[in-house]
């Protein structure tokens, strides 16, 4: 490599217009931001279309173990493209340290108002249970059984590693 020689007036006009720079912090360029899910805006009190708890029983999961469920007529492909993130994430909820009342009730709100508004692709965490009693995951559980008895959800399986893994679920509700 030849080393370049600069004159004493190049070099001075430089130092005057690199005085106060800062170095980058990193090198790496951010193309593309991805797309935050829209916030979730706390409704009106709705209707609670989660019906009877008892339903079916569903084998308990421990907390790293996957989730899926697909009702009867939807394609085996919708739940693979559901895995793979084809549709687009529309809204998310965050529901660590809730109890299980107060979880109840922000999916129920967080459903409808979705619903309402024509998402069809949900991301709700739920955490893998490790603080609660006996390290059993009681929200995932719950949420587990809950979302098959709600009349808009479609289909629901757990998240990528890089999206909560065994604690989240993606969500995909009916087109209205």
């Amino acid at each position: 490599m030849i080393k370049k020689i600069i004159s004493p007036e190049d070099r001075d006009l430089f130092c005057q217009f690199v005085v106060g720079a800062r170095p980058l912090s990193t090198d790496k360029v951010l193309l593309k931001k991805p797309d935050k899910p829209k916030p979730f805006p706390n409704p009106k009190a709705y209707p609670d279309p989660l019906h009877d708890f008892t339903a079916e029983p569903i084998a308990w999961v421990g907390a790293e173990d996957s989730i899926s469920y697909a009702k009867s007529g939807v394609s085996k492909n919708v739940l693979k493209k559901l895995r793979q993130g084809y549709f687009g994430l529309d809204a998310e909820l965050d529901l660590h340290g809730l109890t299980s009342a107060e979880t109840l009730r922000q999916l129920s709100r967080f459903l409808a108002t979705s619903a309402q508004r024509n998402y069809r692709c949900l991301h709700i965490v739920h955490g893998k249970g490790y603080r609660s009693t006996d390290n059993q995951p009681v929200l995932k559980n719950q949420l587990n059984h809950w979302l098959r008895q709600h009349g808009d959800v479609l289909a629901f399986c757990s998240a990528s590693p890089k999206h909560g893994g065994a604690g989240a679920v993606w969500v995909l509700l009916k087109a209205h």
